[in-house]
């Protein structure tokens, strides 16, 4: 039988305590009150999880356009819990980190799965190194790839990790494949209740390329613009029409190429700015992105984006660095680099691309 948003697991726990539905509302309280910043935010996310009403407002990261507001079907949450117990194998009586914001989705989802999967879930602040003094085994844990990066020596603590908020570079991922947890890329949004498809990041036959596939009752196809139109009839009665550019391998698999609103005609040759900063991703250490100014000629230049927070990168060193490079056609190399003191962010420190190039001035 489906469980219900009343419904909490009876092998549930919260920081190695079971609580049924009445005492996790005064746990609510008590996070609200008297809790630290992020025990705040899971309180109020529970409080709103507890009451009669059959859906929750919640909000989108801004990453892509203005943050707004989106209602969710508590039902529809609960079957993106049982998708993701069943494709990474969580079992009920499994350990669980949060170590996520509870503000947005992927952090709210973590205690959905929790109470529906029957987890014992250990809420933790959500720094940017999590593990840090931080010593008991997991059996799951969701992290962004900042986190992944500066726990590095630590992941072997956690059985299954999955990565979202971000592309992993291949640096991050290069370092991930001597590491015994099973890792793995996330796709998916806050309209699809977090993720609706995973792809490993390591543990890979030699040679074989990964490929997100699809969680259960997931159906994928294309749209005229070979954009991923994601069909999860157990979330939403809506198709979604995402802007991100796919190549579909099968009627379950497909490989992320980067956002349509991002791509880049510049003297009639399309160029994905995903494809070549993952490229740029060995040759350098800072933040980065490729952009598009406007050239008589072109239509569209290609520049190149990088934070420079000590003001000490060398443009034209790194400029001769990419152009010696075999990595690139000759259309991938940035025609201009612009070094960025500070990128502009959104409040949960994702770069937003296009008010950081305007704030150039070019």
């Amino acid at each position: 039988m489906i469980p219900t948003f009343k419904n909490i697991h009876t092998k549930f726990k919260l920081n190695g305590t079971y609580f049924d539905r009445e005492a996790l509302k005064e746990v609510a309280y008590s996070f609200v009150k008297e809790g630290k910043p992020y025990e705040q935010t899971l309180g109020n996310f529970l409080m709103d999880w507890l009451d009669d009403k059959t859906y929750v407002i919640v909000y989108t990261s801004g990453s892509t356009g203005k943050p707004k507001s989106i209602r969710l079907d508590k039902q529809a949450m609960i079957h993106s819990a049982l998708a993701t117990g069943d494709f990474f194998g969580i079992e009920p009586g499994n350990t669980a980190l949060q170590c996520l914001p509870s503000n947005f989705i992927a952090g709210k989802m973590m205690l959905v799965r929790a109470m529906v999967l029957g987890l014992s879930l250990d809420l933790i602040a959500p720094t940017s190194n999590p593990l840090k003094n931080h010593y008991k085994h997991y059996d799951f844990c969701a992290m962004v790839p900042l986190q992944v990066e500066n726990s590095l020596e630590q992941l072997s603590q956690i059985k299954t990790l999955i990565v979202g908020g971000a592309p992993a570079s291949s640096a991050l991922i290069a370092s991930l494949q001597s590491i015994s947890t099973k890792i793995f890329a996330t796709y998916g949004m806050t309209e699809t209740i977090t993720h609706i498809a995973a792809k490993p990041l390591n543990h890979l036959p030699k040679e074989k390329i990964a490929y997100y596939q699809t969680l259960p009752n997931i159906q994928i196809d294309t749209d005229s613009r070979n954009c991923l139109v994601i069909h999860a009839p157990r979330i939403t009665d809506e198709k979604i029409i995402t802007n991100d550019v796919v190549e579909m391998i099968s009627k379950t698999e497909f490989n992320w190429l980067g956002r349509f609103d991002n791509v880049i005609n510049s003297g009639g040759i399309k160029l994905h700015p995903e494809q070549i900063e993952e490229k740029l991703s060995s040759l350098i250490n800072s933040r980065y992105f490729i952009a598009a100014t406007d050239d008589e000629q072109l239509g569209k230049k290609l520049v190149l984006l990088i934070e420079d927070i000590e003001e000490t990168i060398d443009v034209s060193q790194m400029m001769e660095t990419i152009k010696k490079s075999e990595k690139f056609t000759k259309f991938e190399i940035p025609k201009t680099i612009y070094t960025v003191k500070n990128f502009t962010e959104t409040n949960t420190g994702k770069v937003q691309r296009l008010q950081t190039l305007v704030s150039l001035g070019v």
